[in-house]
């Protein structure tokens, strides 16, 4: 809890967000969500197509380096959509792993 003595800098936060493009990726990743939705089967009626439940839709190219929905977009686990490119996406090299010893 950050804010505790002073009040939360909306304003500042909101320019922060606009300075690094956010709201542009959470609308493509919405609307990519909502086309799959719209067009897949949902046998339970919840409104989440079936093949989606669970899981998280991905981009081809990733948003951050300049992808879109018409870039295509796939269906992956939650897991590996959220670990690509991070710091879990490869296992470290032999060479990596030598250097941390030493």
């Amino acid at each position: 809890m950050p804010y505790i003595n002073k009040p939360r800098p909306y304003k500042k936060e909101y320019q922060q967000q606009k300075a690094r493009d956010e709201k542009e990726a959470r609308s493509e990743r919405q609307r990519a969500r909502r086309k799959m939705d719209k067009n897949g089967k949902d046998a339970n009626k919840n409104g989440i197509a079936d093949k989606r439940e669970g899981k998280d839709i991905a981009h081809k190219k990733a948003l951050s380096k300049g992808g879109t929905n018409k870039d295509g977009v796939s269906i992956q686990t939650r897991n590996r959509n959220r670990a690509a490119g991070g710091a879990m996406s490869k296992p470290p090299t032999k060479r990596a792993a030598t250097k941390k010893r030493n």
